[in-house]
């Protein structure tokens, strides 16, 4: 990826041109150097670089002029800013103004190493986004599944992938992580998207229903069979069936279900004519398959038979970046459905989102958001129009350094372990952060 990144150095100093362009040029960057902003810009006019490392000071046009300059005609190069100790509230003015971060001289050498690697990162994940965006226009009944995460990127190319297949997939996550949405988007973008996709919740059935439901039935079954009906099976000729919480059905439901898996075919029940069925089978859960096989409680066969591709959905507290994107969604969502102007949401508050749990995943936020739309009364959303404060006030028992510990590690974890953005967030200074890295002996999460 690093021989793909072009940097562009920017600085009066020879020494410090000279030893940065050697620098990266040896990490296997693309390097150009230029000693003032006009000959800067006057290399941009021609080449497009991605990142571009400035020095504030500089004789005729500073770095915050330049940079001004470069971000009329180029929004998507990434500009750092190189200040001494004592303009640093010059290259703060300069992040208001949209450079990715700065950085004084003179430089740690790790510090900068890693401020580059970020950068690159950055760009890399931009340009993978952009990738998907493209994709994700050929994709359909998407438009619910929202994420510019890693882990959410990582899923919707699992979707386009598996879609193209028939074989059965399994679905896991937490509950309210949006399982069935994945579900309808595998069915809408598979050759099958021309025939039914028919659901069925086997946790909210009993037994005898669930059989019912699944194979039909003849008149005269049982007490209330008036008439031949259908199963679901049966309606899903040619498309999808999906069984959401698979787990919870009978042992006596596992092997009927094995045997139609296996056959395509089924039996109404009270009924003696084997009906085939051209089916897919897609089917969600929150449990762990694999330990009820193990603890006897899921056969190992029919476990088999449906997991030959699982698609995890990550909690959302894995991937809170996608929360904004989110937020915005279900604002448009519900004002438009209430009639409502859009609004927007007050920045500490977006925070707060940010920082919480979500035990209850993309359904809990959207919950809150509907709720705060519902009792909201102004142009924005505010604190009190949100539940969670009091919640989650009387809900911890966790201690105040257990709360710090989690709080810096999630704001660690979202600027992917950059110091100078993580300490900006959290409004310490470095030396303060790395303190509490160490006291709380924080990991960073091999990836």
């Amino acid at each position: 990826m690093v021989a793909n990144i072009s940097i562009l150095i920017v600085d009066d100093e020879e020494s410090v041109r000279d030893s940065l362009f050697n620098w990266f040029i040896e990490d296997g960057y693309q390097v150009d150097r230029a000693e003032n902003a006009k000959q800067a810009l006057s290399i941009l006019e021609s080449k497009d670089f991605d990142i571009i490392l400035a020095d504030i000071k500089m004789p005729g046009m500073d770095g915050l002029e330049m940079h001004r300059r470069i971000k009329a005609f180029n929004k998507n190069s990434i500009v750092i800013i190189m200040t001494a100790f004592a303009s640093v509230s010059t290259a703060v003015q300069a992040l208001k103004d949209g450079a990715y971060d700065y950085i004084t001289k003179p430089f740690d050498p790790d510090d900068l190493s890693h401020l580059i690697r970020n950068a690159a990162n950055q760009i890399a994940l931009v340009s993978e986004n952009e990738s998907l965006k493209r994709k994700v226009v050929a994709l359909e009944n998407v438009e619910d599944l929202i994420g510019r995460s890693k882990p959410m990127i990582k899923v919707l190319k699992e979707v386009e992938r598996v879609a193209q297949s028939n074989s059965p997939v399994i679905i896991t996550g937490e509950s309210g992580t949006g399982k069935e949405l994945i579900a309808r988007a595998v069915h809408s973008n598979s050759q099958r998207k021309f025939f039914p996709l028919v659901s069925v919740h086997c946790g909210a059935l009993t037994e005898s229903l669930l059989e019912s439901e699944l194979f039909g039935h003849e008149k005269g079954a049982f007490t209330g069979a008036m008439f031949n009906r259908k199963g679901r099976f049966e309606m899903a000729d040619g498309g999808t069936i999906f069984l959401d919480e698979i787990a919870t059905i009978s042992t006596k439901m596992q092997i009927e279900l094995l045997r139609v898996l296996e056959t395509k075919k089924l039996v109404r029940v009270g009924g003696n004519k084997e009906i085939e069925s051209d089916f897919r089978v897609i089917c969600a859960t929150n449990k762990d398959l694999k330990k009820m096989v193990n603890n006897g409680t899921f056969r190992e066969d029919l476990f088999y038979r449906l997991n030959v591709v699982n698609i995890h959905i990550p909690p959302l507290r894995d991937r809170i970046e996608d929360i904004p994107l989110l937020v915005d969604y279900f604002i448009t969502k519900y004002c438009t459905s209430m009639s409502r102007g859009i609004i927007s949401i007050d920045k500490a508050v977006l925070h707060r989102l940010e920082t919480y749990p979500f035990p209850g995943n993309v359904r809990e936020l959207e919950n809150m958001i509907e709720r705060a739309i519902v009792v909201g009364n102004g142009k924005e959303i505010r604190k009190k129009d949100l539940p969670f404060e009091e919640d989650s006030i009387t809900n911890h028992t966790e201690s105040l350094e257990d709360l710090e510990k989690k709080y810096i590690l999630q704001i660690l974890s979202k600027y992917d372990w950059n110091i100078s953005r993580s300490a900006k967030v959290l409004k310490v200074d470095r030396v303060t952060l790395y303190n509490k890295i160490k006291k709380y002996d924080l990991k960073r999460k091999k990836k």
